[in-house]
């Protein structure tokens, strides 16, 4: 038997697997999600989106998705890591066709400094945008995103929250060939601040711990509405998710007035310019 064969014999499933797939597969519904992002934006606007940004756009998952969707689409993604977007640039925009690849542009560029054509629409999920710890840092970003979208152009963004958002925790998912575990590591009640970690776990018991790590401010759902009016947004809707006959999320997002008091709750919310 050869060396490089012994040596493969060694290698764990966590050795060889890959953090950006594996993320994709636990963290994203990019496929639902553009349909809510299309669907959304013809209800609220009275027409339909052509033209999207998406900003810390990681793998540019969702980019993809939305210039598949429609033959007009056009996206660009827009993420300061050239890791994950080389990444994005070899797996996902690489596996549309020309014509796709043709209407998708990756930039390697700070989201504060970035210069795009104004767009229908511009998204920041994931809650990325939690990376700014401060009024003035998250208020200038969505003055800068209010700046980079149309004059009818909305602005989507998630949210997560509810009691359990402030646990020092973690909770596992088992998904086809692996298990997620999303690690809320810290949390500081003075400054707001949390460090998370996403760390995976295999069936020959090897571990891929800390494959993402993030520093947040664990913003309220009205304190980021509040910033998106003093950023010069006219108006925000929260989006918040139904539930089924066991309770569990549906899939059907409707705007509320009122949420409900969940343990732990994910929402969208929609800022007009």
């Amino acid at each position: 038997m050869s060396a490089n064969l012994k040596q493969n014999e060694k290698l764990t499933m966590a050795d060889v697997a890959d953090r950006h797939e594996l993320y994709e597969k636990s963290v994203q519904a990019v496929d639902d999600e553009v349909v809510f992002l299309d669907e959304t934006f013809t209800k609220v606007t009275g027409r339909k989106a052509l033209s999207l940004r998406e900003d810390f756009c990681g793998t540019a998952a969702a980019s993809c998705a939305w210039v598949a969707r429609h033959g007009e689409h056009t996206a660009v993604g827009v993420d300061f890591d050239p890791e994950v977007l080389t990444w994005g640039r070899n797996r996902n925009v690489a596996r549309l066709d020309a014509d796709q690849q043709a209407r998708i542009k990756l930039l390697e560029d700070n989201v504060l400094t970035a210069t795009t054509d104004p767009v229908d629409l511009l998204v920041a999920f994931n809650f990325s945008y939690w990376i700014f710890k401060t009024r003035d840092e998250l208020r200038e970003y969505f003055e800068k995103a209010r700046a980079a979208i149309k004059d009818d152009g909305l602005l989507m963004l998630d949210l997560f929250g509810g009691m359990e958002a402030y646990d020092e925790c973690k909770e596992k998912t088992k998904l086809d060939g692996f298990t997620y575990i999303w690690h809320q590591a810290k949390y500081d009640p003075v400054s707001g601040h949390m460090r998370t970690h996403i760390h995976f776990k295999f069936p020959d018991g090897s571990k891929m711990k800390n494959a993402f790590t993030y520093e947040w401010r664990l913003w309220s759902l009205p304190e980021v509405r509040e910033l998106l009016a003093e950023a010069g947004f006219s108006k925000s809707t929260v989006y918040w998710e139904g539930t089924d006959d066991d309770g569990e999320g549906n899939g059907e997002w409707e705007p509320v007035e009122e949420g409900e008091a969940d343990p732990a709750w994910i929402t969208y919310l929609v800022a007009e310019r």
